[in-house]
């Protein structure tokens, strides 16, 4: 008989990994670099506010621009 964690695939979905996720924070401020905004600014802020800015890049670019 197969036990409920391998009938059920909700339960048995591979985990996220702390790489993974470190790896997509870094990725997400050097998009914001990119955008015109100052490194140390960035590094400054925590995840939450990064995708905020990130789900609006016209206006980070428009309020950063040299």
């Amino acid at each position: 008989m197969a036990t409920t964690l391998q009938r059920n695939p909700n339960r048995s979905r591979p985990t996220k990994s702390a790489g993974a996720k470190t790896q997509r924070r870094k990725v997400q401020a050097r998009r914001l670099v990119a955008l015109g905004m100052d490194e140390a600014t960035v590094a400054a802020l925590n995840s939450t506010e990064v995708r905020t800015l990130l789900k609006h890049p016209k206006k980070v670019s428009d309020a950063h621009k040299a």
